[in-house]
């Protein structure tokens, strides 16, 4: 039996990574976390079970949660997220989309997700709670910092480093 998991952003960022778990096939997505008006809405099929004020609660039922929040103006909400999700004891794991390429000598994360079509290649360290957006590129020897998006489509060449909270 899998692991369950909820995912922590009920927005459009939420719609892509339920892809990626879903095909990922390791967790089984037990609802999502999101705007109270929300509740009890349904996301590509899955409820919207609570908002952040029941995250105690929900740690309580499960294990493991990922941030699906999506990252441009601000790492803000993702890092009060991840910050107040393992407080209260949930383990967040590293998700690797099957269309995405990591090399074994690559290091992920807790938290990170790599989404289809993303290659993290050798030697190469992303940070926590972290997005490889679809397509991106990390090539050996990159180092990115924690609570960053590396946006859909960047290609980041050789040994580049990425500072923390980064775009």
């Amino acid at each position: 039996m899998k692991s369950q998991i909820i995912l922590i952003g009920a927005g459009g960022h939420a719609a892509s990574c339920i892809d990626v778990v879903e095909q990922e096939g390791n967790y089984q997505i037990a609802g999502l976390v999101g705007d109270a008006s929300q509740k009890g809405t349904r996301i590509m099929g899955y409820e919207l079970i609570g908002d952040d004020a029941d995250l105690p609660r929900l740690a309580k039922s499960f294990q493991y949660a990922l941030i699906t929040v999506g990252q441009i103006q601000t790492a803000e909400p993702r890092m009060r997220l991840y910050a107040e999700a393992t407080a209260h004891g949930l383990q967040l794991p590293s998700i690797v989309s099957p269309h995405a390429y990591l090399s074994q000598s690559a290091v992920l994360g807790a938290g990170t997700i790599l989404m289809h079509g993303s290659v993290v290649n050798a030697g190469a360290k992303v940070g926590t709670n972290c997005i490889i957006n679809t397509g991106a590129i990390i090539e050996h020897g990159v180092v990115i910092g924690a609570n960053c998006h590396i946006s859909t489509g960047v290609i980041l060449n050789g040994d580049v480093r990425v500072g923390d909270q980064s775009f």
